[in-house]
């Protein structure tokens, strides 16, 4: 079993980037799978996350109407889109699964990828 998160690197600030999670070893569709990220001296925060049927994916404040997360279950994969980014995105960007619905704690996924970072600088 494995996730895998991909698609990090440096960004100028109003561009866009996408990231991806794909699973192995199992399928990404039964879960929820949610991204967090972490910036250097400041605590694991919830991004996003999308459901895998019962309708709890949220955007969290900080990203909304700037990240829309898509599923390609042929791919079994999850990506992550993110726009207009800002100095402020700049993080390590985790993804991770849960049983059940979306949830914003850290805390409840069962399994995580190793990050990727995502630096946005002019």
């Amino acid at each position: 079993v494995q996730l895998q998160a991909s698609g990090g690197g440096s960004v100028q600030p109003g561009g866009s980037l996408r990231l991806s999670c794909a699973g192995s070893g199992f399928t990404l569709d039964y879960y929820a799978v949610g991204w967090f990220r972490q910036a250097p001296g400041k605590e694991r925060e919830a991004v996003s996350c999308i459901s895998s049927a019962d309708g709890s994916s949220f955007v969290a404040d900080p990203v909304k109407s700037r990240v829309t997360l898509s599923r390609n279950s042929t791919e079994n994969t999850v990506y992550l889109q993110m726009n207009s980014v800002k100095p402020e995105d700049t993080a390590v960007y985790y993804c991770a699964i849960v049983s059940g619905g979306c949830s914003r704690y850290s805390e409840r996924y069962r399994f995580w990828g190793r990050g990727t970072q995502v630096t946005v600088s002019s």
